[in-house]
């Protein structure tokens, strides 16, 4: 999905939302997308200060002047409607509102007040040992204004679906490196007076100390407008005291709302089978496995919202909340200042929720109350850290014992990885005899393997893009809980270990991160030495 498509399905998203609002409000809904840039403007009703503090826009005098329509969006104040609305009716006037969408409001006040600024260049990644690149970026940073340069740096990092923004501290100057696509790249070296604007901004907006000695933890919420339409950009920054000053990692979480669909992850037939199962029979414990960044929490979120029904009631617990989403409940847990999972997680079961999401469980007593929840009705979602689905099962039964609640309860456990997808410039070619050997034997017995015909595919770097990657695949491993399984659970197997458990998922169908890492390098999507490199 390129950035035109994405920006597309944000707003459409957007003006949903706005429809919704305008029905709960008792107001008339008007989508602008079609008129917004060249229908002519209205003079002579508001100055633009007024529009800008009150959200509110003039739409139309009407005919003989007596008809006056104002657009406002959900953040205009309602006393204003009625000053205004009463103002009007005192000299016969008739005075009508339409709500508009954050967006349509953005387009149209950028045409009654035209923003005065200057464009900086874009930010780019540089490659390995490209220290031209990184020094054209730096004397960009340092140009920017103060008042600005921590809102661009944001914004650039969203612009290059960044996931990590990370500001260290050297002894001559600041280094910024980005994530793109689960990899690290250095962007800029920038001068120290940058850094006590920076750490300036996070401290106020953050709400973390610029002198603590302590590590800290904060929020930030910001909007993105690009090309007309906007987004919610959460950030979750996390501070360490260093030798040279305090470093710090900002977390970019792009909440849109309307991307959250499983259809949109990728999935194999096979595997979106086993997930609509989940939902459309919303009872017992589902656990998403994997290291931080492996895109745990957009596949919980996902499955949230296919399960987002009016006639559900679903309560999440999380530290801290990354998305919000529409129709959900959502209860932050705070473990920084002793809040607990499992405390909170007993809590809300007497709200009798249908489907509960625990952040993370950490600790046996999360991971007892969570199963005794999912064998009483509900759906339990958690994520949980494993290297795979079966190294779960093993940590699980060293966290609580061997279980059998735990056995009849959990239903099924997912391991994901993320993995870099090759551009349309890559390049095919045939691996040497090792690598196939390798292949083979990982493969054997896999449905559409053919041994005798193996072919790989490398990034080829081109001008637009140095790297020959862009954007990221899901890798999922999937394993059901069968009466096999059930077994090991129930300590009826000695040494149940990981290596036992998935054995026996395999003989039963599972293929393993690895084995879809490699179908997923032979058929192009990845390369070999990324799956190498995540699995």
């Amino acid at each position: 999905m390129n950035e035109e498509e994405r920006q597309s399905r944000r707003r459409d998203g957007e003006e949903a939302a706005t429809k919704n609002r305008a029905r709960i409000l008792g107001l008339p809904y008007l989508d602008t997308r079609e008129f917004e840039k060249n229908i002519p403007l209205v003079s002579g009703l508001l100055d633009k200060e007024e529009m800008h503090k009150n959200y509110i826009l003039p739409l139309a005098k009407g005919g003989g002047g007596d008809h006056f329509q104002f657009m406002i969006t959900s953040q205009t104040p309602r006393h204003l409607l009625q000053e205004i609305r009463s103002d009007y009716e005192k000299e016969g006037e008739r005075v009508d509102f339409f709500l508009i969408s954050g967006s349509a409001f953005q387009v149209f006040m950028s045409r009654y007040d035209p923003p005065k600024e200057v464009h900086y260049d874009d930010i780019k990644i540089s490659t390995e040992g490209d220290s031209e690149t990184i020094t054209e970026v730096s004397n960009t940073l340092n140009s920017v204004s103060s008042d600005k340069v921590f809102d661009f740096l944001l914004d650039q990092a969203d612009k290059l679906t960044a996931s990590d923004i990370h500001i260290e501290n050297l002894r001559s100057e600041i280094r910024v490196r980005m994530r793109v696509d689960g990899i690290l790249h250095p962007v800029a070296n920038l001068s120290k007076d940058r850094y006590r604007v920076i750490m300036g901004e996070l401290s106020s907006r953050a709400n973390v100390s610029s002198a603590s000695n302590k590590p800290q933890s904060g929020h930030l919420q910001t909007d993105i407008y690009r090309n007309g339409t906007s987004h919610i950009l959460n950030v979750r920054v996390e501070t360490v005291p260093t030798m040279y000053g305090q470093d710090a990692v900002l977390r970019l979480f792009n909440f849109d709302e309307s991307l959250l669909q499983l259809d949109l992850l990728g999935l194999s037939e096979e595997e979106k089978m086993e997930i609509d199962e989940i939902i459309r029979k919303p009872r017992g414990l589902v656990l998403m496995v994997g290291p931080t960044g492996s895109g745990k929490s957009t596949t919980l979120y996902s499955m949230l919202n296919a399960l987002n029904t009016t006639d559900k009631k679903i309560i999440t617990l999380e530290d801290p909340i990354e998305y919000g989403i529409t129709g959900i409940s959502q209860i932050p847990i705070k473990s920084g200042d002793g809040g607990s999972f499992a405390e909170a997680l007993r809590s809300v079961l007497r709200l009798d929720p249908d489907v509960v999401m625990v952040g993370e469980i950490r600790d046996a007593d999360t991971a007892k109350t969570a199963i005794q929840a999912s064998i009483t009705g509900h759906l339990v979602l958690s994520s949980f850290h494993a290297d795979s689905s079966s190294a779960a099962f093993s940590r699980m039964i060293d966290l609580i014992g061997t279980n059998p609640i735990f056995a009849n309860s959990i239903r099924l456990v997912v391991a994901q990885r993320l993995v870099r997808r090759l551009t349309d410039s890559k390049e095919e070619y045939e691996p040497d005899d090792m690598i196939k050997k390798y292949i083979r034997d990982t493969l054997e017995g896999v449905d559409g393997f053919n041994p005798d015909n193996i072919r790989l595919f490398r990034p080829v770097p081109t001008e637009e893009n140095p790297f020959g990657y862009s954007g990221r695949a899901v890798i999922m491993e999937q394993l059901v809980v069968n009466e096999e399984i059930s077994e090991f659970l129930r300590g009826n197997v000695a040494d149940a270990n990981a290596k036992k458990i998935e054995a026996a998922a395999r003989k039963n169908g599972m293929l393993t991160l690895e084995q879809k890492g490699l179908l997923m390098a032979l058929a192009g999507v990845t390369s070999i030495e990324e799956v190498s490199r995540v699995v």
